[in-house]
């Protein structure tokens, strides 16, 4: 790995995300919270010094003019550490409101990571806070390097290994010949489709500004409200409303653009992925509708309502609430937990294992168990059209191994220090899933991580770090190889 490439890619990522931590000051200039301006000041000042810095010290960078040759090691490496200095500098302006070292890591990084887990317990804080809340779960959930792909000439040729490394999956899927125009065309309907959120919310009768963090977070797949209790209380229209952008925001937002660009929906449904994820989400809907129309009293409209809303939200990681859901009963609670597990499609601003994975391991079993009656048949394993190579088929199993290894650890070690096992389950799960609440009463919905002790947070946080960046980035790093330098 050459260390001049390495440290010229990061410094420029942190010198151009120095912008971004000043945006805040315009929305603090707007309310008059002198208060907020000197955090995102220091803040955006650290990260530019950063990356001057690293500029000076590493001999060489400045002869490199272009990182057209970037190698995949080095951009893992790149996309690895971006995330994690991004989250610490997004956490400087939360120690200036009250929070602890602790928790201002974990609130930043739930952010950056579009996770949307929380621990504030007090919501009197500047409105400038609570929008670079859910600014940085918009930035998270499409994704920091991939914007700057598609805006920046720099990355404009060597975007390909820094886009695939922030943006894994079982297969590298673009839709335009350059992958700067890949980048453009996905920030191009997820800015849209932000936007038409915010006019739709304001015209249904929110306020311009719980309008703006709402749309930011939901189409991210973040969940982050200015508000205590989430959406509990808003009108029907609005949960609906909501509802339908937090499902597109865990489809595959490239599906979505050949959609719009061919202006033929029906694309949506040829695709097996978006098909069986609107297939798990109709029937756990409605599965759930029924539990909480005979076990909990709802009515028919609050049980199609509530289902649809909570199935919708925490199936694409959003992790909003329309109501306590952690009061519901046991079926109702494991129906939930499914649709945590399920996830959402690749290519989403949506978290878990997403549902092209689970549908390769089904294939698997099956065409293993076929192998058993015919021992000499060769099979082709399909999703949609597309045959998937044997290496992608191996990497899916070792991920989902990787996925579950980490999901058990994480719930051992937090069950043995937080001593119950449903914070322990249901946190990690909800952090590794970059789903946000848990589904027990202390993390749930209307709770928060805030009791939790330190050590169960910075796992709950190594988790949405994980989650976000599919393992590969983070597995990469602890192998010994990756550190041998040369020039």
């Amino acid at each position: 790995m050459r260390l001049t490439y390495l440290a010229y890619t990061f410094s420029l990522a942190m010198m151009y995300f120095s912008i971004v931590l000043a945006i805040p000051i315009i929305v603090a200039i707007c309310f008059n919270e002198n208060s907020a301006i000197l955090p995102f000041t220091i803040a955006a000042t650290t990260s530019l010094m950063l990356g001057i810095t690293l500029r000076k010290i590493v001999k060489g960078t400045s002869l490199i003019k272009s990182v057209n040759d970037i190698k995949k090691s080095e951009g893992l490496c790149v996309v690895s550490f971006s995330w994690i200095f991004a989250g610490l500098f997004a956490t400087i302006p939360y120690l200036f409101f009250g929070l602890s070292p602790i928790d201002a890591i974990f609130e930043a990084s739930s952010g950056i990571t579009a996770t949307g887990a929380t621990i504030l317990t007090n919501f009197d804080l500047p409105k400038t806070l609570f929008f670079w809340r859910s600014f940085t779960q918009w930035l998270g959930g499409m994704g920091i390097i991939v914007l700057f792909i598609a805006i920046l000439p720099q990355f404009a040729i060597a975007g390909r290994q820094l886009f695939f490394a922030e943006a894994p999956g079982p297969t590298e899927e673009k839709f335009t010949p350059r992958i700067k125009s890949t980048a453009a065309s996905l920030w191009k309907i997820y800015f849209g489709m932000t936007i038409l959120l915010i006019l739709f919310l304001k015209f249904y009768g929110m306020d311009w500004f719980s309008a703006v963090c709402h749309s930011l977070s939901c189409v991210s797949g973040g969940g982050f409200s200015p508000n205590s209790e989430s959406l509990i209380g808003y009108s029907y229209p609005i949960l609906w409303l909501i509802s339908f952008f937090a499902f597109f925001a865990g489809a595959s937002y490239n599906l979505q653009y050949q959609a719009w660009a061919k202006f033929n929906p029906f694309l949506l449904f040829k695709n097996e992925e978006f098909r069986t994820y609107l297939s798990i989400l109709l029937i756990i809907s409605l599965l759930l509708a029924s539990s909480l129309f005979i076990n909990c009293q709802y009515d028919i409209k609050e049980s199609l309502t509530h289902s649809i809303f909570q199935v919708s939200s925490v199936i694409s990681s959003t992790g909003y609430c329309s109501v306590d859901f952690a009061g519901w009963d046991y079926i109702s609670k494991v129906l939930l937990f499914i649709a945590m597990l399920a996830g959402s499609c690749a290519s989403s601003a949506g978290g878990g294992i997403k549902i092209v994975r689970w549908l390769l391991i089904a294939k698997i079993m099956k065409t293993e168990l076929a192998k058993i009656l015919h021992p000499k048949a060769v099979f082709n394993i399909k999703v949609g059209k597309y045959s998937v190579p044997k290496d992608v088929l191996y990497q899916t199993l070792m991920f989902v191994f990787f996925y579950f290894t980490i999901l058990v650890l994480s719930s051992l070690v937090v069950a043995m220090i937080e001593k119950n096992s449903m914070i322990a389950l249901s946190g990690s799960i909800s952090s590794l899933g970059n789903i946000g609440p848990g589904i027990s009463n202390i993390i749930g919905p209307l709770g928060s991580f805030a009791s939790l002790n330190d050590v169960s947070k910075l796992i709950f946080t190594f988790d949405m770090y994980i989650g976000r960046l599919e393992l590969i980035p983070f597995l990469v790093l602890f192998q010994k190889n990756l550190w041998v330098f040369r020039k």
